[in-house]
């Protein structure tokens, strides 16, 4: 258990390692490509919310 324990800590520490390194790079086309992005999450949440809460329905009725 403690083997186990020791792996988690060490992957994590890696990985916040990893992730502080990519956040430091900044992204000069940020600004422009965040109207774009909005944009097509918006469209995804629109899609798939509908039918979630559908699947939801179908479920609960075939209980």
């Amino acid at each position: 258990m403690k083997i186990l324990m020791s792996i988690v800590i060490i992957i994590g520490v890696i990985s916040l390692i990893g992730t502080l390194l990519i956040a430091g790079k900044g992204d000069s086309n940020y600004s422009s490509a965040t109207k774009k992005n909005t944009t097509n999450l918006t469209l995804i949440y629109v899609v798939i919310i509908p039918l979630a809460v559908i699947a939801l329905g179908i479920y609960i009725v075939m209980l």
